[in-house]
């Protein structure tokens, strides 16, 4: 009986857990779970990105960096988020092919992929792909997903409380400004179709052209076809694949595009 009670017990939490954190994603409309709240996700993306930059060089080229922000900004103006605290950074390392959006637009890009984003346009497609993963909170998703594995499911806030060290390495990890782990995998092929999809909408809107998107990853494809591939790509949609969603998709951008 008091087996049949505690089940009862649970399965009415379980369901009370799923009513109050279930969310939409914007533009997809796909559901999910989020245990955290958005206030505490800020607060831990503006500290994550605090540390990152802290252990960072930062580019003191000033028309890169300037660019990056002129681009960003462009980016961030069409989301409808003006309460995030938009920053955007330039990293010195041409070894790293990557670029991250913690929450709250804390924006940063590598040297590296600047490299093959040679036009406005390209750099907007992956700054566009990042921007969209702080706005779909794909993020929040991954880290209620760690929380619960890694820290068994305690709260967020109380977890920087008493486990700051290891959270911040979840975070990085959920934010994808770290190295991946093997459990949360399955999940990341939804939430880079997603920020794609919704990437593409937002460089549209900004005024980049969606063709660009294309030609960005027929680049990356060509450079990294006949190797393995940067941990940018490494647990990502195949490039061909990405590639022809993004053809299917430009008839949808293109509606939101004016130069």
């Amino acid at each position: 009986m008091h087996k049949a009670v505690f089940r009862m017990s649970s399965a009415l939490l379980l369901l009370t857990l799923f009513l109050v954190t279930c969310q939409t994603v914007p533009f997809t409309e796909r559901k999910r779970i989020i245990v955290i709240s958005e206030s505490a996700e800020l607060e831990l993306g503006a500290s994550t990105y605090r540390d990152i930059l802290k252990e960072s060089k930062l580019s003191k080229d000033v028309r890169a960096v300037n660019r990056v922000r002129r681009i960003g900004k462009d980016i961030a103006d069409v989301t409808g988020r003006t309460d995030y605290g938009w920053e955007f950074n330039l990293i010195d390392d041409d070894e790293v092919v990557n670029a991250f959006c913690l929450p709250g637009g804390k924006v940063a890009v590598y040297t590296g992929i600047m490299k093959i984003a040679s036009t406005d346009a390209e750099l907007a497609t992956i700054m566009g792909h990042e921007i969209a993963h702080a706005v779909a909170r794909h993020g929040g998703e991954r880290m209620s997903q760690l929380l619960l594995v890694e820290l068994g499911g305690m709260a967020l806030e109380e977890a920087l409380k008493k486990k700051a060290e290891r959270t911040i390495e979840l975070a990085q990890v959920a934010y994808g400004a770290g190295a991946h782990l093997l459990f949360i995998l399955p999940y990341s092929r939804t939430h880079e179709n997603e920020a794609d999809y919704i990437g593409l909408i937002f460089m549209a809107k900004a005024g980049y052209d969606p063709h660009a998107a294309v030609d960005f990853w027929k680049k990356m494809h060509k450079q990294f076809a006949a190797q393995e591939p940067p941990e940018f790509l490494s647990t990502h949609p195949s490039t061909t694949q990405r590639i022809r969603n993004l053809e299917k998709w430009l008839h949808e951008a293109l509606r939101y595009y004016h130069e």
